[in-house]
């Protein structure tokens, strides 16, 4: 299986992140996003991101700009997948919008690409349903932000093939990345753990056994993590952490019950990074500011 092309879905944080290392890795990488002012807005970061690589000596010049010639942006699905060989989708974590996305990607795509999802916990296997191409259907986790993270987490649904696992393996190794093949199971490997971590943190503060500050800083030299928990939930985003929460809770039981606390600061929409205050505070989206 030879993968040349790759569509990339959703040009939030996770789509041009994928689309940097898509494009570093050597592959023509069309960015998909139905809005024109986040395309652009997208590819003038994931430049920035190059123009910083390049200045710190960990991205060739020649690299660099090779990579944003093979960067290409779409604003309608059709464009976007039309030759595609492997399609990423990093939409929303809503379930029901995915399986409507693969559905509409089986009938566009070619019938040879490999259909993934950067999915941090819902079902492959629901989403390959939607297909008439289910051994083509895989997840590829990947972890914010991407142009840093190592990780890849390569998801085997129930009908995924060898071959698309093997190709999927190829592609991440190009991107750079080290991967691991996981089952699939509600939240994977890493999302499972991090879920516990941070809804436990939450119901520590709550409680007033430290602040948020000394909770991050005690895991961080106390259990060499290098970020604390609720520095994490707030560049993830709270709701996309309450969401992952209120899924496991769902499939996996009580000891996911989302904190009472979680759930009040996303009701008062204390999101993280994105919206400027989550755990923290992020004055004009910047350095965080102050305890919480």
């Amino acid at each position: 299986m030879s993968i040349r092309t790759i569509a990339v879905l959703g040009a939030g944080l996770m789509g041009r992140g994928i689309a940097y290392v898509s494009a570093l890795g050597g592959y023509t990488t069309r960015l998909q996003d139905t809005s024109r002012e986040q395309l652009d807005k997208a590819h003038a970061e994931i430049g920035a991101i190059f123009e910083k690589g390049v200045a710190t000596g960990k991205v060739a010049d020649s690299a660099a700009i090779d990579a944003m010639k093979r960067l290409h942006t779409a604003v309608t699905l059709e464009d976007a997948v039309k030759d595609a060989d492997l399609v990423i989708e990093a939409v929303p974590e809503r379930i029901e919008l995915k399986i409507e996305l693969f559905a509409k990607l089986d009938q566009l795509a070619p019938k040879h690409a490999v259909l993934a999802s950067n999915t941090s916990s819902l079902s492959i296997t629901e989403m390959a349903a939607a297909t008439t191409r289910a051994p083509l259907v895989v997840g590829m986790h990947f972890f914010n932000p991407v142009h840093r993270m190592k990780l890849l987490e390569i998801v085997r649904a129930l009908e995924t093939s060898d071959t698309t696992l093997q190709a999927c393996e190829a592609v991440g190794l190009a991107m750079g990345k080290e991967c691991v093949t996981v089952r699939e199971s509600p939240g994977f490997v890493t999302s499972r753990i991090n879920a516990l971590i941070g809804n436990e943190a939450f119901y520590m503060l709550q409680e007033g056994v430290a602040s948020a500050h000394d909770i991050d800083k005690a895991l961080k030299l106390g259990l060499n993590h290098p970020m604390g928990p609720f520095e994490l939930v707030d560049l993830v985003g709270l709701d996309t952490r309450l969401s992952i929460l209120r899924f496991l809770h769902r499939t996996l039981g009580e000891k996911f019950r989302p904190c009472p606390l979680m759930e009040q600061y996303v009701a008062a929409g204390r999101l993280g990074r994105k919206a400027g205050r989550g755990v923290y505070e992020y004055p004009e989206h910047g350095e965080k500011k102050g305890k919480a």
